[in-house]
């Protein structure tokens, strides 16, 4: 039995929620789980795969061993949504030519990654000018707009990647949004009529290597099925060395250029150079699911209303360079850890008596590698009210190393949750950080976006670290050599404990599991529903959600 402690903001209606714990045999169930999921048998979970089929039926399977009901639409386990699969062919170098005469080539993988905007067999950019952008935002909140009375139709547009982070009141400074996030980069240059966009690739403004570009963008890309928006022919990313090459050759400053961009004043500088460029693409049609079960809650008044846990089902699938000896992203910690951990919470909650009084959902989504493509497709078309949705509880990756005396929390500062995740971590002895990277806007490139964007208050749990019977700073090291070394590679594959100390560490996963139990009953027996922080950028959608649902 754990005690719940009562912050002001969030009080609740009992003091004591029995059976938060997670069972003795959690930490087994984790290795189970993270050890099949993340098997060789599963091809590395690729949407639309063989290996995506059985991992959808292996976790329906668990779920309803633990006694979930299936909560898709139809009554099944899965809700199906097509995606489209675009396999360009690169050319092996791209080439830029100047208004004055010359030219210049790249070389595809080393130097540049392009990949398709359109769903059709051809992309293609015909003698477009290039014009650098800024950032490429049009941010009408903050007197920013990069574009101006710039025609750029036709044009391809050059841009930074991330957005302005120098000043705590612009952008919330250090603290990336979703501004700053590629997606939004080629929608806003879509937007403008450009048929390509170019992102000036460096490791701090991604927060990952151009390797994990490489691997994320090459082979089969896949989308929900075009809609009519508009769409740029062809999106890239240049890195930093190749961009500085760019600009050298177009007889800009590119130093001087970029700074000009840390300003609302700026205004788009056309480089006077032009490129073609042709992809041929092999376009196919695939379906996958989210895996959908249920947990009725236990009381008749807040029953009708939903707190749904999240973490993706797939990962990268099988690399297409058939000269590797090892060519499965087995995607252990990416994703098989939050799915085993959400696992782990459905099946205690399933456990217990009382239950929750709210109900539960457990959405496993599909093909978040691809872009969040399953928490879109779910948030368009969701099997619960978003104003009946009381909050989002996401997982994505896992602690593999140990215990720790702080979690992370991503979004911490957004919502009245605050309260709730504080209060439980303090029962663990761990306080809680906000995102300890809010450079890489990570709450904008996980499944909980999505739910934010109608409205619903999300918690994603991170790593905290501060690991015990470490050394100072052991923590933040292993985060960044997994980063560089293991993220969207082959290497992330599953290394079950052993007596000797070898393998992973789940004490700190099972820790993590805990959390994610409180919180959900926490929140599940307050009568008020979490609420965004006045002036959040996503309180007017919850808002509108809520208003929804008044009169049912």
């Amino acid at each position: 039995m754990i005690k719940l402690r009562l912050p002001l903001a969030f009080p609740f209606l009992f003091l004591l929620v029995a059976c938060t714990q997670p069972a003795p045999d959690t930490a087994t169930q984790l290795d189970t789980w993270i050890a099949d999921l993340s098997d060789d048998a599963m091809e590395g979970r690729g949407p639309g795969t063989a290996g995506d089929v059985m991992a959808r039926r292996y976790i329906a399977d668990v779920m309803a061993d633990m006694g979930l009901e299936p909560a898709a639409a139809d009554g099944s386990w899965e809700q199906p949504f097509d995606i489209v699969g675009i396999d360009a062919a690169v050319p092996e170098t791209w080439t830029f030519e100047s208004s004055g005469g010359g030219s210049i080539e790249f070389a595809f993988w080393d130097e540049f990654i392009a990949h398709s905007g359109v769903q059709s067999e051809q992309a293609a950019i015909e003698d477009a000018e290039l014009v650098f952008v800024g950032y490429g935002i049009q941010a009408p909140e903050y007197g920013w707009d990069d574009y101006g009375d710039a025609d750029l139709t036709g044009k391809v547009l050059v841009m930074m990647n991330n957005d302005p982070d120098w000043d705590p009141e612009l952008f919330e400074g250090d603290r990336r949004l979703y501004y700053g996030r590629w997606t939004y980069k080629y929608e806003s240059a879509a937007a403008q009529g450009a048929v390509g966009a170019i992102v000036i690739h460096t490791t701090p403004s991604a927060g990952y290597p151009f390797q994990v570009v490489q691997t994320s963008w090459t082979g089969p890309q896949f989308e929900l099925p075009d809609e009519g928006e508009p769409r740029t022919q062809i999106n890239a990313w240049l890195t930093e060395e190749a961009s500085r090459r760019l600009f050298d050759f177009a007889g800009v400053d590119y130093d001087a250029t970029l700074e000009s961009a840390r300003s609302a004043d700026f205004v788009p500088v056309p480089l006077g150079v032009s490129t073609s460029l042709s992809l041929m693409n092999t376009v196919t049609s695939e379906q996958t699911a989210n895996v959908l079960g249920a947990l009725p809650g236990s009381d008749p008044e807040l029953a009708d209303e939903w707190i749904v846990f999240t973490a993706h089902h797939d990962h990268l699938g099988v690399s297409p360079d058939e000269s590797l000896e090892d060519r499965i992203y087995n995607g252990a910690l990416d994703n098989a850890a939050g799915v085993a951990q959400v696992l782990a919470v459905a099946g205690e909650l399933a456990a217990q008596r009382p239950g929750p009084s709210r109900s539960m959902l457990f959405a496993l989504v599909g093909a978040e590698e691809q872009g969040l493509l399953g928490s879109e497709y779910y948030a368009a078309h969701p099997t619960v009210p978003p104003g009946k949705m009381a909050a989002n509880i996401n997982y994505d990756g896992g602690n593999q190393w140990g215990r720790t005396r702080d979690v992370t929390y991503i979004g911490y500062g957004k919502s009245s949750l605050d309260a709730v995740v504080e209060s439980a971590a303090a029962d663990q002895d761990r306080t809680v950080l906000p995102d300890q990277l809010p450079d890489r806007g990570y709450f904008y490139r996980s499944d909980q976006l999505n739910f934010a964007r109608i409205g619903v208050p999300a918690i994603y749990l991170d790593n905290g670290t501060d690991f015990i019977d470490r050394p100072a700073g052991w923590g933040a090291e292993q985060l960044d050599a997994w980063t560089a070394n293991i993220y969207h590679q082959v290497s992330d594959e599953y290394q079950p404990p052993t007596e000797d100390g070898e393998g992973w560490n789940l004490e700190g996963m099972v820790e993590d599991v805990e959390l994610g139990l409180v919180c959900a009953r926490a929140i599940s027996e307050n009568p008020e529903l979490p609420a965004w922080n006045p002036g959040d950028e996503f309180e007017a959608a919850r808002l509108a959600a809520l208003a929804a649902v008044a009169g049912d």
